[in-house]
């Protein structure tokens, strides 16, 4: 996952260099260079290019790394989601038959958090009930630790695009002062120029945390889904492995009535 990230980032970063290059040419020759192209591209692009280059470029960052993120997350807990119905159907069948081993086989060869809980818990089955669910919840703990792994990141650079953005509007707005002051006189053009690359700094900041913060819903909504999952199996297989002793329980005191 590690891999996907930097993969992810090492292309975010290469477009935002060849991007950039339009910074570093005069904005007559960047238009030329761009006259072939239309649509919502070559809008952004150009928007890209009347911003202020450093902050643009740290905005572009912040959205390429928090989406690197996301795809990362969005991946592992996509892997992680399994038919926890099915799952803990045929564990019960199994546990119940007796075959302890069985069931310990199949929840290795499962993925995700659900299995592995499972397995956690048919590995204690042979001690005391509040052991066993002892070691299941601080297993539990361990597996909603995963599942939130990498989403502090993505809060990090929800917060960081409009805050960056608001600080090249405040930059775009010295900017336009120090033209005032230069000229010596305020007119409509000057104004407008700082202006310009004050709101274009800021639209952009503002849209890149929107679309980050769209993601991180949606991976807090599997997050979510997932931890109910285990809390649900949990359940079900303490009631098994309750329901498995209690028959044991039986079966030993009718032995020794005799």
């Amino acid at each position: 996952m590690k891999k996907l990230i930097g993969l992810v980032a090492i292309i975010g970063i290469a477009a935002i260099a060849q991007t950039a290059y339009g910074q570093a040419v005069p904005a007559d020759e960047a238009v030329e260079l761009m006259a072939d192209e239309g649509g919502m591209h070559f809008q952004l692009k150009k928007l890209f290019i009347d911003g202020t280059p450093l902050f643009m470029s740290l905005v572009a960052l912040a959205l390429v790394l928090g989406l690197a993120f996301c795809i990362e997350r969005i991946s592992y807990l996509t892997l992680s989601e399994i038919n926890a119905k099915k799952l803990m159907n045929d564990i019960d069948e199994r546990v119940s038959n007796g075959d302890i081993e069985g069931a310990k086989t199949l929840c290795r060869n499962t993925r995700g958090p659900v299995a592995s809980i499972c397995y956690q818990g048919l590995m204690h089955i042979d001690e005391q009930m509040d052991d066993i669910e002892r070691s299941i919840y601080s297993y539990g703990s361990v597996q909603t630790a995963k599942l939130e792994k990498g989403t502090s990141w993505i809060k990090l650079f929800i917060a960081m695009a409009p805050s960056l953005g608001f600080l090249g509007t405040v930059i775009g707005m010295v900017m336009a002062f120090e033209q005032i002051q230069i000229a010596g006189d305020i007119g409509p053009t000057i104004v407008a120029s700082g202006m310009k690359v004050a709101l274009i700094t800021t639209i952009f900041g503002i849209v890149v945390a929107l679309i980050l913060q769209l993601f991180y819903s949606y991976i807090t909504s599997k997050i979510e889904h997932l931890t109910s999952q285990m809390e649900e199996s949990v359940v079900s297989l303490l009631d098994t492995i309750m329901k498995v002793k209690s028959e044991k329980f039986a079966t030993a005191q009718v032995i020794n009535s005799k």
